[in-house]
């Protein structure tokens, strides 16, 4: 038995609720196990926890990264810890101006934002893995002369042969350790002659279970299906196994929480952290975020960035609800509930394997629900204000004829009746709702068409506004306006409501009429049915049909 072989086993992982690297006594490895009832209690880790969301600007965060984000976030909030971010930047080819940015922008515009970041700075920073390359560095020699990796000097086009030898027997490629036999003096010759090389970190057989937080005891017999894997590029970058180890030790990490996709790379860690006499995190494996009919979220679908959703009006908590709601890891599953809700909620002890089944057809009700919800509170109702100040303006700078309706009182009473009703504040610039902004146009043959007492329907309107002095309410308005249409000679009641929605909106659908003269208010109700009264008057002298 080697050397290493006998170190590892003095090395043994008990991953319970701390999962620390433990010498592999029988009676220590006793007194440590959990059931995995007790793994799953993470209440004895309050104040110490420390998780974090390490995603790579190779892209825009999209939902996928969003939710991972989301799970560290509630995590470290509902024990009382520090959620961090750290940007994985270490594949300098493919990094994607302004992604690094964007985001840290898009977890703070989504209400989580990191407590440690490139951003925020730290303790334990820098929070760029390219700023860190001399950790890497360090730590890649320390395995070497440990004995735990080894340099290699195969050449591309080795492992291309390698590669494709093994695809043309149906066999899985695999690198086949042949520099972790070379010689000592033969390394020191290559290296003093300035050969190109990697290091590769040296597997061994022999892995012991590691009990994840969400799928239960696991083990992967890595050595037997990988070669040995590369952990320092020839351009001095670390991969992704040695970096995130590293980081993950030095900032005190104390739960890797992310997707499920790298269970199967956990024990290869695990390896690397007992080499180096560390003590690993305790790892939970979330199970995917997936479409509806069970195929992969891929970001090849353009529409699950998260600043596309921004940009359509979808509201952060409305993201949020829906990527837990079709989840798992709350004690409840209801829609609307908010971050702090969410928190409060939070039971990592109700996450399932299960992959999450993603309907973004129920996003605008999501939406529609938490919009409403912003409306009803003072201080969140306010920026809806100023934000929809800015749409209504950018819609119709050159056709508003009435400056009221930018005020804060007007736009309040408009969502105030439009709650429930709207899924977006878009829907309120569309142009189904343009009346609220711009006086409608509509001619006489559309007023001739309905009834033939449109001055006398628009002198009783006048009149009722006149009548309730000012002060119009939708419950009073529906009576009113059905004992209006009964005074009207021929016109039946359906048509007089046609007519009283053509003068305040030139539409023929919509909120119902009494909702449509409360949102305008008096004045603007009578400044409209004041220009039917004028249109049908000039029809009546000229015989001519005209336009309002």
């Amino acid at each position: 038995m080697s050397l290493w072989l006998r170190s590892y086993q003095r090395c043994f992982l008990d991953t319970t609720v701390s999962q620390r690297c433990v010498q592999c006594s029988r009676s220590r490895r006793t007194k440590l196990r959990r059931t995995v009832a007790d793994t799953r209690r993470c209440s004895t880790v309050q104040g110490e926890v420390r998780v974090r969301f390490a995603p790579s600007p190779t892209g825009f965060l999209h939902l996928g990264g969003l939710r991972t984000a989301l799970y560290n976030y509630i995590f470290a909030k509902k024990y009382g810890g520090s959620f961090i971010l750290r940007l994985e930047d270490t594949d300098q080819s493919r990094l994607v101006p302004g992604a690094a940015e964007s985001i840290e922008d898009m977890l703070e515009w989504a209400g989580i934002p990191p407590d440690e970041s490139p951003r925020q700075g730290g303790p334990v920073g820098p929070y760029l893995q390219s700023q860190r390359l001399g950790l890497y560095s360090q730590t890649a020699q320390q395995l070497v002369q440990s004995g735990h990796a080894y340099y290699c000097f195969c050449s591309p086009q080795r492992l291309e042969l390698l590669k494709k030898e093994a695809l043309r027997t149906g066999q899985t490629p695999r690198y086949d350790n042949r520099c972790r036999h070379l010689r000592a003096d033969q390394v020191e010759e290559k290296l003093a002659k300035g050969m190109p090389h990697v290091i590769r970190f040296r597997l061994e057989a022999g892995v012991e279970p590691f009990q994840d937080l969400i799928f239960g005891w696991n083990r992967h017999e890595v050595a037997q299906v990988e070669g040995d894997p590369v952990v320092m590029k020839a351009d001095g970058f670390p991969t992704y196994h040695l970096a995130n180890i590293v980081d993950d030790h030095y900032m005190k990490i104390s739960h890797v929480l992310r997707g499920s996709e790298w269970l199967i790379s956990t024990s290869k860690h695990l390896l690397m952290y007992c080499a180096l006499g560390w003590q690993p995190p305790t790892f939970g494996h979330l199970p995917l975020l997936m479409n509806k009919d069970g195929s992969k979220l891929s970001k090849r679908q353009g529409d699950i960035f998260i600043q596309s959703f921004q940009k359509r009006g979808i509201l952060p908590e409305a993201l949020l609800d829906i990527t837990t709601n079709c989840g798992s890891g709350f004690n409840t599953n209801r829609i609307g509930r908010t971050i702090d809700e969410l928190i409060t909620e939070f039971n990592p002890s109700k996450i399932t394997t299960h992959s999450a089944l993603l309907d973004l057809e129920k996003l605008a009700e999501f939406n529609r629900i938490h919009l409403q919800q912003r409306i009803e509170d003072e201080q969140h109702c306010l920026l809806l204000i100023r934000d929809l100040q800015g749409q209504i303006q950018q819609a119709y700078t050159a056709e508003i004829q009435d400056e009221e309706v930018l005020h804060e009182d007007y736009i309040r009473r408009v969502l105030q009746l439009r709650k429930g009703h709207i899924s977006s504040l878009k829907d309120l610039t569309s142009p189904d709702y343009s009346y609220l902004w711009v006086r409608p146009s509509f001619t006489s043959q559309q007023v001739a068409a309905l009834t033939e007492e449109a001055q006398h329907i628009g002198s009783l309107v006048l009149q009722l506004v006149e009548e309730r002095a000012g002060e119009l309410a939708v419950d009073r308005l529906n009576k009113d306006l059905k004992h209006l249409a009964k005074q009207a000679k021929t016109t039946k009641y359906r048509e007089v409501m046609k007519l009283l929605r053509l003068t305040l909106s030139g539409l023929q659908q919509g909120p119902s009429v009494a909702e449509m003269m409360v949102s305008l208010g008096p004045a603007e109700v009578s400044h409209r049915f004041q220009k039917l009264l004028l249109l049908s008057e000039g029809q009546v002298k000229t015989g001519h049909p005209g336009t309002s």
